[in-house]
């Protein structure tokens, strides 16, 4: 009877060799890589918060690992600030992080309490950065003030800058007439249902030529000229 002769399997060495040492080389890539820090950080879009505040907010102040930090984490440690609408954050080359902000519109400051009131109807802790922001001056009635709010929303931006103080200024005609004073040093009343008109400042102030005085734009637009 013949013997059955086993043939031997040889062991390719090199290609293991060639895969473990691949496999190294990934690993210490992935090491390096994991160990590379943030080195530029660039925020856009902020006027009331800094830009530090906003690193520190997203906890980047010590310039982390640029890959295990994740524009997911960013996003959501800046949202948590009750000043950021909206945050987007883009990963950029050698190691640059973007950060994108929106933030809400301050309409006053609430002499009362020393309040921002924001337009989400919030009123919020006054930060340092807050300049160009009208303050009211003095109490509003709860029925009338949630009406001023709702129409101070819809100031526009390059009017509301413009606005130095507001005052509740009532009389025996109207209980919802408000005065404001302007930064030129004009004074202009307002109410409740023709608040509106203000956004039409811009246009209006330079038929007063330079004149100073108080602008009735509560009913009809009479210019009454400073003595």
């Amino acid at each position: 009877m013949a013997k059955k002769i086993k043939k031997k399997t040889k062991v390719k060495i090199i290609p293991i060799l060639i895969f473990l040492l691949l496999l190294l080389i990934v690993f210490f890539l992935v090491s390096f890589f994991m160990k590379v820090k943030i080195k530029n950080i660039c925020v856009y879009g902020n006027k009331i918060l800094s830009d530090q505040e906003i690193i520190e907010l997203a906890k980047l102040q010590d310039y982390p690992s640029f890959l295990k930090t994740t524009n997911y984490s960013i996003e959501k440690r800046v949202k948590e600030n009750p000043y950021v609408e909206k945050v987007k954050v883009k990963k950029g080359l050698i190691s640059t992080i973007k950060i994108y902000i929106t933030e809400y519109k301050i309409l006053f400051i609430n002499e009362s309490n020393n309040r921002v009131v924001i337009d989400t109807n919030l009123e919020l802790d006054e930060t340092g950065n807050i300049n160009g922001i009208p303050s009211l001056v003095n109490y509003i009635p709860d029925t009338i003030y949630k009406s001023f709010i709702e129409e101070m929303k819809e100031v526009d931006s390059n009017v509301l800058n413009k606005i130095s103080e507001i005052e509740y200024s009532p009389n025996d005609y109207d209980k919802q007439r408000f005065l404001l004073y302007m930064n030129d040093g004009n004074k202009v009343y307002l109410t409740i249902s023709r608040f509106n008109v203000i956004n039409k400042y811009n246009e209006i102030y330079p038929s007063l030529e330079g004149k100073k005085g108080i602008l009735y734009l509560d009913s009809g637009n009479h210019f009454e000229i400073k003595e």
